[in-house]
């Protein structure tokens, strides 16, 4: 992809939830996040980043606001999703490295995703055991749960197993298991 052909990146606005309501079925066939992503899109201290090419949505990111008992400065990162016929070509990572630097400049201190370990550990996260799911997750999903140290202020005495406390939206299990 040539920087001219590069995607905008730019904050979700309230028009953009018609093109994810295309875009999200198209890249997940097999899976219904419409509903998650349009939750999120009205829960406080959630932001969402979209990437265009020529006006048109062509990948979107969630990130939530999280505690962990007494941990503070926790994100989750997703869903993420690009259309499948621009997949390969860099934009979901743009749009996983704005997440994160979005999120770095507001002083969070640890970001987790429920993910492809091959494709988060190009941006250095790695598998979490400290801070657990809302649910139990698979055994086959131990290591796509994941997470990426961001700034000071995260780990501290008795943060062995904690809990990630997430908005209302993310507390369907359904959404931690196949």
């Amino acid at each position: 992809m040539s920087p001219a052909d590069a995607p905008a990146i730019r904050e979700m606005i309230a028009t953009d939830l018609e093109a994810l309501d295309t875009l999200y079925p198209r890249a997940f066939p097999q899976e219904d996040l419409l509903a998650l992503v349009r939750a999120l899109s009205e829960t406080a201290g959630v932001f969402a980043l979209v990437a265009t090419l020529e006006r048109t949505v062509v990948g979107h990111v969630a990130v939530t606001p999280a505690t962990a008992d007494a941990l503070r400065g926790i994100w989750l990162l997703g869903p993420l999703c690009v259309a499948p016929e621009v997949q390969r070509q860099g934009i979901g990572s743009s749009l996983v490295a704005a997440g994160i630097e979005r999120i770095g400049r507001a002083g969070a201190a640890r970001v987790v995703v429920l993910g492809d370990p091959a494709y988060y550990a190009r941006f250095g996260f790695t598998a979490e055991r400290r801070i657990m799911p809302p649910y139990r997750l698979p055994a086959a999903w131990t290591d796509a749960w994941q997470s990426l140290q961001i700034g000071a202020g995260h780990a501290g005495p008795g943060a062995e197993d904690a809990r990630l406390m997430l908005p209302a939206p993310w507390l369907d299990p359904a959404l931690w298991s196949p």
